[in-house]
This record gives structure tokens, C-alpha cells and sequence, in this order.
């Protein structure tokens, strides 16, 4: 950091972090590349409202802290980008319990659920299951699998999926946000199951949905 730059002046881990990292925006790029590398024109997109003048010099200063890495064909996390993660990810969880429904300016993208699910998801709510969820949200495909109290989430399409869900990206997000019921959604038409029953009770149980500490009851 160069002695013109704003920061805190505080001997302090905290301080110190939201100085290389709380610009705005900031953040906001590493939660783009959290799910996998992005070209400079997917982080636009991906940024609705980010200049890109700004954009760049945000990559510049992040890349210069080896939070992301320029590759040929784009971006991604570097080894202190990837120290971010679980920061990040608890962020999304207490704000997915702070969202209301969304303003008619707020814009929703569907690799932002993929962040939810990531954010959401707890396989030690149900330790004896091992089986995998798959995902559609509007274009973009990915799943996730729970193995006996252990986790993961990748793009792309399950290999033999309990459960599939077919839902756009605002209707995905205001579900984790708890303020609308998956039930109801299928009711209105706006989500898609294709699964057993069982299968559906236990993904809402995984992600947090139902039973204790979730938004609705069970």
C-alpha cells in the first residue's frame, strides 16, 4: 500500500484487512471468482454498476496482493484470495439472513446461487446421508453433493442426482432468504422439483430451509 492511499493507521489485524480489502467492490470480485476463473468481461457482466476503469484498477491491486492471479485467458483466486473464502462465505450467510424482498432495482445474477448454496449448506445437519442436489438456475448448472458429514459444491451437472431443481436466480435467493417458502414456490409455479419427497425435505434440511435455526419452520 502506497503512502497516499487511505487506510486506517491502526495496528490491528482487522483494520489492516479491511484496508487491502474493503474498498468497494473489493469483495464483491472475489466472491465472482469464489466459484471458479472469470474473463474481464464476466466480472463486468458480473458487476452490474462497476466502471471499468475501476474494475481494472481493482484487479491491479488485488493481483499486486496475490488475492487474485491474471492467467491468459482471464482471472482467479490466488493462494491469499483463497484465505478469503470462508470470510466471504460467512459475509453471504449473515447477509442472506439480513435480505428482504428485493427493490425493483436490485438485480440478481445465477452464479450468485451457487455462493448461496456454498454459504447455506451444512452436511452435518443429516451426517448418515451421502447423495448429490443438482441445481438449475435460469443458464447456469451446478451441484451439490453431501457424504456423510462432508461437503462440496462444482459447476456443472450431478452425476445421478436425488434431487433436481429447476428456479431462477431472485426466486433462488429470496428462498435462502427466507422470504419465500420452497412449498410455496412450487405452488406458484416459480420452482421446479424433480426428486421424491424424501429427497426434497432432506436438501431443504442440508440448506438450512427447514427444521432448527432455519427462517420458516419446519
Amino acid at each position: 500500500m502506497t503512502s497516499h492511499e487511505r487506510n486506517y493507521r491502526q495496528y490491528c489485524g482487522l483494520a489492516v484487512a479491511l484496508d487491502a480489502v474493503g474498498e468497494r467492490w473489493t469483495l464483491l470480485i472475489v466472491r465472482e471468482l469464489l466459484t471458479g476463473p472469470r474473463r474481464y468481461n464476466d466480472l463486468l457482466a458480473g458487476l452490474p454498476g462497476v466502471g471499468t476503469n475501476l474494475l481494472a484498477d481493482r484487479l491491479k491491486k488485488l493481483c499486486a496482493m496475490d488475492v487474485v492471479e491474471r492467467q491468459d485467458t482471464g482471472y482467479r483466486l490466488g493462494p491469499r484470495g483463497e484465505q478469503l473464502r470462508e470470510t466471504v462465505l460467512a459475509l453471504s450467510k449473515w447477509g442472506i439472513s439480513q435480505l428482504g424482498e428485493p427493490r425493483e432495482d436490485m438485480v440478481a445474477r445465477p452464479q450468485w446461487g451457487l455462493l448461496a448454496v456454498q454459504a447455506m449448506a451444512d452436511a452435518g445437519r443429516l451426517p448418515e446421508v451421502s447423495e448429490s442436489y443438482e441445481f438449475r438456475i435460469d443458464d447456469e448448472v451446478f451441484h451439490l453433493v453431501v457424504d456423510r458429514g462432508a461437503l462440496s459444491v462444482a459447476r456443472g451437472a450431478a452425476a445421478d442426482p436425488a434431487l433436481v431443481i429447476h428456479t431462477d436466480a431472485t426466486t433462488f435467493i429470496r428462498i435462502g432468504a427466507g422470504v419465500l417458502g420452497p412449498f410455496e414456490a412450487v405452488a406458484t409455479g416459480r420452482l421446479a422439483l424433480s426428486g421424491d419427497q424424501e429427497a426434497v425435505l432432506r436438501c431443504s434440511l442440508v440448506l438450512g430451509l427447514t427444521g432448527p435455526g432455519s427462517h420458516r419452520p419446519a
